[in-house]
């Protein structure tokens, strides 16, 4: 009698675990690169920005917006209206592919991971859904205006024809629609308690400091380049004409590990 040769239960069962043994090897290499495609893809998206940007000032007599639309005065999420002919034949840029979505139960804001919602306004009051924002120190306010939201109007860049072009932000990864952060002190300057903490629209700082490329986030500057910005860098940024990059929040002014949030202590320090 001829004798059929297979598999025994326990050389299955060792096949079994070792297949198991290098998925479970495999699945974290595979989702961290997973992770930076998508970051990757995420800068390409911002650095398309900044022709846009460029353009509209270009148009604008070297000029940023200066902020008053109509149906949106001076609300965050302004530059969606003005910058939309230049964009709208390519909405995906809106949205950095970490974060695609809204947030459950439809909040106005975004998180690390998900969309929020632009203002009204525009052409067919068009709202769309977005995790990119301004630096709402950009605008160029007119004569009579001496702050927006209570940002004074003399520390706003207002022209794309400054100097130290490439430590000031234009646009980035964010989880609000722009924002005009403090060096210190609330509500524009201090960190998030957690990532993602939502307090309000004013919180300004925290819109930035979002945990969405492993302890980075992408940032466009006003030389037209694109880079990775650790999260404690944030407060060595020329964000106005007066930001104080030495401030409390960095090596230079003598900042320390413990007096992070839990959650950033582990970050670069900068």
């Amino acid at each position: 009698m001829r004798k059929h040769r297979a598999f025994t239960l326990i050389e299955l069962l060792v096949v079994i675990a070792v297949i198991a043994l290098l998925m479970a090897i495999l699945m974290p290499a595979l989702s961290r690169a997973k992770k930076q495609a998508r970051s990757v893809a995420c800068r390409a998206m911002v650095k398309q920005w900044g022709p846009i940007w460029f353009m509209y000032c270009n148009d604008n007599n070297g000029y940023f917006s200066n902020g008053n639309i109509s149906g949106v005065d001076w609300r965050r999420g302004e530059w969606v209206i003005v910058l939309r002919p230049m964009y709208e034949t390519k909405t995906e840029i809106l949205r950095c592919p970490m974060a695609t979505k809204r947030l459950p139960g439809n909040e106005a804001h975004g998180g690390p991971y998900n969309t929020f919602q632009m203002g009204t306004g525009g052409t067919g009051n068009l709202r769309e859904e977005a995790s990119f924002g301004q630096n709402n120190w950009l605008y160029n306010p007119p004569p009579g205006i001496n702050a927006i939201q209570g940002r004074s109007s003399a520390l706003h860049w207002r022209s794309m024809n400054v100097k130290n072009a490439a430590e000031i932000p234009v646009f980035a990864d964010t989880m609000w629609r722009g924002g005009g952060p403090s060096a210190t002190g609330e509500p524009r300057g201090n960190p998030p308690r957690f990532n993602g903490e939502w307090t309000s629209a004013d919180a300004e700082m925290r819109h930035f400091c979002i945990d969405r490329h492993n302890g980075y986030v992408n940032h466009l500057f006003l030389d037209w380049s694109v880079r990775a910005v650790g999260l404690k860098e944030l407060w060595t940024l020329t964000w106005h004409k007066n930001f104080d990059t030495r401030g409390q929040w960095t090596k230079a002014g003598g900042v320390q590990a413990a007096d992070w949030p839990e959650w950033m202590r582990g970050f670069k320090e900068y």
